[in-house]
């Protein structure tokens, strides 16, 4: 089993906080949707005939994509990979583009699963993120994709400056009161070279409170899982039924081929990147060369790398797994991990290594002590 992510690098406009790869001017959109296309025929034997299971539209905006060129891509990718019959395809949305035309058009296109890029239900705050949408538009494209999609999940922001635990409870129960039944919810980072990062230094904004963030973290854990969600994964939050097949098998460490400028793929063995810039992406397919980096990962690595991605799951690192694919016996792990079970940051079971909530704090530097 394998997934597919397809990047689509175009946004309306720049939002302050992020660090993605992506144009705002759409004047060589054709070009690279063409490219993209040719890219999935030289990619043709990187997933060695395994069954495509998810398919994802990530970015960038791939709503700003037309229907035809998202139809054009699935078709193409069914061409050349076996896709599963209930495979689960997501396309990322903002809220601004959802449109009664455009919901009946992604339907036909196959597209069964909506991440949409709420972040915020106060126009505040979405100014503040230079979002593209208000929180009216939020609310409303929300009810109107509801009525064409079961499977939708939300984006939505934590630990901005200016956000009192009261407004974050406020954009949780919205999200609760939505019925939504699946969200990602993340801490703002500061990022390099970001706008949000200029204005902080220019004094233009607030620094983010990490204090702030960790007690908004364990609210949310808190009011969700009061709500019936199951906290799957450290940013996830799923509806018994409604997990995401597509971000879990990242979390499983099944292969996946990225598609288009600055996408990652992974085949078990090595990680590779296509460049990221559009015009130099274009020219390159175009000569039937796919512009890419490569790691080889050790076996140390894909140790390191299984033990990151499990313990930020649910079902934490399994101890089976780590004998039999690893050969990393209990004692191993668990002369590591001891130091965090008396101050009640990791649970250990008879065959599972988990994070507390409060672990879950702290779940990247936990990992990293655990690694070999």
């Amino acid at each position: 089993m394998a997934g597919i992510y397809i990047h689509i690098p175009f946004c309306k406009q720049a939002c302050y906080y992020c660090n993605f790869h992506f144009a705002t001017s759409l004047r060589n959109k054709t070009e690279l949707i063409n490219a993209l296309i040719k890219e999935i025929d030289l990619q043709k034997s990187y997933l060695n005939n395994e069954t495509v299971e998810t398919i994802y539209f990530g970015g960038g905006t791939p709503s700003l994509l037309a229907a035809e060129e998202l139809s054009a891509i699935t078709r193409k990718i069914s061409s050349v990979f076996f896709v599963s019959q209930d495979a689960e395809i997501t396309l990322e949305a903002n809220p601004d583009d959802i449109t009664e035309e455009k919901l009946i058009s992604w339907e036909q296109t196959g597209i069964n699963r909506l991440s949409i890029g709420i972040q915020s239900f106060f126009d505040e705050d979405l100014q503040w993120m230079n979002r593209a949408h208000n929180a009216q538009q939020a609310i409303d494209n929300l009810q109107l994709a509801k009525k064409h999609f079961d499977n939708i999940t939300i984006d939505l922001i934590y630990g901005t400056p200016q956000l009192t635990n009261e407004k974050w409870k406020r954009n949780v129960d919205m999200a609760i009161a939505l019925n939504i039944p699946h969200l990602s919810c993340y801490a703002l980072t500061v990022e390099p070279k970001t706008p949000l990062h200029k204005m902080i230094q220019q004094h233009k904004s607030d620094d983010i409170n990490p204090d702030k963030q960790s007690e908004q973290f364990l609210l949310l854990m808190q009011w969700l899982e009061e709500a019936g969600y199951e906290h799957y994964e450290i940013s996830n939050f799923s509806k018994p039924g409604w997990r995401s097949r597509h971000n879990s098998s990242y979390w499983k460490g099944k292969e996946y081929l990225g598609l288009g400028p600055s996408a990652h793929s992974y085949n078990g063995e090595s990680r590779c990147w296509n460049i990221a810039n559009n015009n130099l992406y274009i020219e390159s397919i175009n000569k039937g060369v796919i512009p890419f980096d490569e790691e080889v990962l050790t076996a140390t690595q894909k140790l390191n790398e299984y033990i990151m991605t499990s313990l930020r799951t649910m079902e934490g690192i399994n101890l089976k797994i780590l004998l039999s694919q690893f050969g990393i016996g209990e004692n191993e792990i668990m002369n590591k991990a001891k130091k965090f079970i008396a101050p009640g940051l990791i649970q250990s079971g008879n065959t599972s290594i988990t994070l507390t909530r409060e672990g879950k704090l702290l779940a990247d530097g936990i990992a990293a002590e655990l690694f070999f």
